[in-house]
């Protein structure tokens, strides 16, 4: 086996990270931090740090969590805003990363296609794309930091006759520097936090915005302050901790409450949001969703933005099936008609595992469907491999600085152990009830039914949404039961 730390060539590194995006440099950070003497590598395949950020640039793209608890522990987001733009967000991470040297880590433009794991070498060989070259890395350890969407190809949007529409065409996923929308009539299909986010931003140019949905969602408008209590009274490195916590705790107490008493939820979002509509619009249908608070991600409005634009009259919302699309706009089952010069797919995002790469071990491709989830974090049967994966329900950031610690923690194991891999093994799978991988019944995570791994309802093997339990778990819970570790000597 290569000896620990970095070749003359930089292609091994006792770590390699795919991806630099949120999850790949707070995974690098967990490496240097806390295995200090394991060399490490990110493999971004764009050209710049940030991920979904850096890769989305449709108008008002920002996150729909705060920054609070979805930027990094370990530098706490400085402004007073908790909600941010994307602009904003690419800063912070790559501000981060710099301070901290991860940048220098990072080899931009290079793809993995495929990773195989070489039981005889104990060693991983990844196969990288690099402006239009094939090349090969090897490393110890694989942190898959590429989250779980398909950023080459969206959510296949399934409206009939689009092909008849003379207009544009737009998904969100690749807006158009240069599009030109002024004084122009535009439709929005879907409702979701793409549109939510869009709408209020294409109004301050287009003659008319006018969300089209199947069925609503759930909107919660919340202040995005410009100042904080916590900074008039408490110094500045309290205060930043006092933010965190604060929302940490009320949106997963409120998470809770609308799970536990569903009904109750769903009246308070009726009367908050009924106070912040025009007359011209009812509550019902366009805001009465068919399903309870929290079984589909919250949406958020800061300041209660989307509202504002509905109240201002150059936004509007149809609610029904589409029948058609014509040469000049829409028209749903139930007869109505919606002009359109240009038609916005905000549908949703393709998801996908490792950025589409494939994986096997010892020549043999791994089927990840197929395959259930130790702690959430490794695949069934694949050594030193893991998978960062944050929350639905809650700031991504906090699950993937979960899987990241736990990981971490195992290799200082491995290390103390004198061990080469770590192989979960499921000896009870046939008799393991398979549960929901992502606690969400959103069109995009149906749609990915049977493409990602399995988890079940064994301690080991479950799912996970509770971040203060999991970064216990991550610190201190079990990282034996289920664990086959070998000593191989190559």
């Amino acid at each position: 086996m290569i000896s620990r730390g970095a070749d003359q060539d930089g292609t091994y590194s006792d770590v390699i990270i795919v991806g630099a995006g949120i999850s790949g440099i707070n995974s690098a950070y967990r490496v240097q931090s806390q295995v200090p003497d394991y060399s490490y590598t990110l493999l971004e395949a764009k050209g710049e740090i940030g991920g979904t950020w850096a890769l989305f640039k449709y108008p008002g793209i920002r996150s729909d969590s705060d920054l609070h608890t979805f930027g990094f522990a370990w530098r706490p987001w400085q402004e007073h805003r908790p909600i941010a733009d994307g602009e904003s967000i690419v800063k912070y991470v790559r501000q981060c990363a710099e301070a901290e040297g991860i940048d220098q880590h990072i080899r931009f433009h290079h793809k993995l296609v495929h990773a195989d794991w070489s039981s005889d070498q104990q060693m991983w060989t990844l196969t990288i794309e690099n402006n239009g070259e094939q090349k090969y890395f090897h490393s110890r350890f694989v942190m898959l930091g590429t989250g779980y969407y398909d950023y080459d190809q969206p959510l296949a949007a399934k409206i009939p006759g689009l092909e008849n529409f003379k207009g544009e065409v737009i998904h969100p996923q690749f807006w158009p520097e240069d599009l030109q929308y002024d004084n122009k009539k535009l439709v929005v299909v879907g409702s979701g936090a793409t549109a939510i986010t869009l709408i209020p931003n294409l109004a301050e140019r287009a003659e008319k915005v006018t969300m089209l949905q199947r069925s609503p969602s759930y909107i919660i408008s919340l202040p995005n302050p410009s100042d904080s209590w916590t900074h008039k009274f408490l110094p500045s490195w309290l205060a930043y901790r006092v933010d965190r916590l604060r929302f940490l705790i009320f949106p997963f107490l409120f998470f809770k409450f609308c799970r536990a008493f569903p009904n109750a939820a769903r009246n308070i979002m009726r009367t908050a949001t009924t106070k912040l509509l025009p007359e011209s619009i009812s509550h019902d249908p366009h805001f009465k969703p068919s399903y309870n608070p929290w079984e589909q991600r919250l949406c958020i409005s800061p300041d209660g933005d989307f509202f504002k634009a509905l109240r201002d009259g150059k936004c509007d919302v149809a609610t029904g099936h589409i029948k058609t699309v014509t040469e000049h706009g829409i028209t749903l089952e139930d007869g109505q008609k919606l002009d359109a010069d240009m038609i916005i797919t905000a549908t949703g995002l393709k998801i996908t595992l490792a950025g589409g790469a494939t994986i096997s071990v010892d020549g043999k491709t791994i089927d990840t469907s197929e395959k259930y989830l130790w702690k959430y974090l490794m695949l069934q049967d694949v050594p030193n491999l893991c998978i960062i994966i944050g929350y639905t329900n809650a700031s991504w950031t906090l699950g993937a600085d979960a899987s990241a610690q736990l990981m971490t923690r195992l290799m200082k194991r491995m290390e103390k152990e004198g061990q080469t891999c770590a192989i979960p093994r499921c000896s009870d799978s046939n008799e393991m009830k398979s549960v929901p991988m992502l606690n969400l019944n959103s069109t995009y995570i149906v749609s990915a039914k049977g493409k990602m791994p399995k988890t079940g309802d064994k301690p080991q093997w479950a799912p996970r949404d509770n971040y203060f339990r999991d970064i216990y778990e991550a610190k201190w819970g079990d990282i034996k039961t289920d664990l086959e570790m070998k000593k191989v000597s190559t």
